[in-house]
């Protein structure tokens, strides 16, 4: 599978918790960390989703945030993952920040210039990623 987004983690459906409408998905990444990703219930039944299976999920770079100084911030993005920043390639206007989780996974980011200089990105440098669980999009191996 070829896709444009920059962020492709394979894990394991650890949790789901059913609603109304969406369900909430809980992945276990490679590394020891989760995602959570909120989907439709159709979503759930079409692609077979269950405790134990094996999914993808898959994340624009843009629709990471990152923050530094976070511990005591609290946010209602459900994904929050610390790591240090591996390395941070800039363009003219935007940049692309790699950051490095503590089970070796990598998350990419596009944030612009300024914010790079603003927070002080920089390999080595403590980095929060922030996700919203409905920027995360699942798939399951065909």
């Amino acid at each position: 599978m070829k896709v444009s987004a920059r962020n492709v983690f394979k894990g394991t459906v650890s949790e789901v918790h059913n609603g109304t409408v969406n369900a909430e998905v809980v992945l276990t990444l490679a590394g020891g960390e989760t995602l959570v990703a909120v989907v439709t219930l159709a979503s759930i039944k079409s692609l077979g989703i269950a405790v134990g299976k094996e999914a993808i999920a898959l994340i624009k770079a843009p629709w990471v945030m990152l923050m530094t100084e976070s511990s005591d911030i609290r946010l209602s993005a459900r994904n929050c993952l610390e790591g240090k920043v591996s390395r941070v390639s800039e363009g003219s206007v935007n940049s692309e920040v790699v950051v490095q989780l503590s089970g070796g996974t990598e998350v990419f980011s596009i944030v612009t210039r300024e914010a790079v200089d603003e927070l002080g990105l920089k390999p080595g440098v403590s980095a929060t990623a922030v996700i919203k669980a409905s920027h995360v999009v699942l798939g399951v191996p065909a």
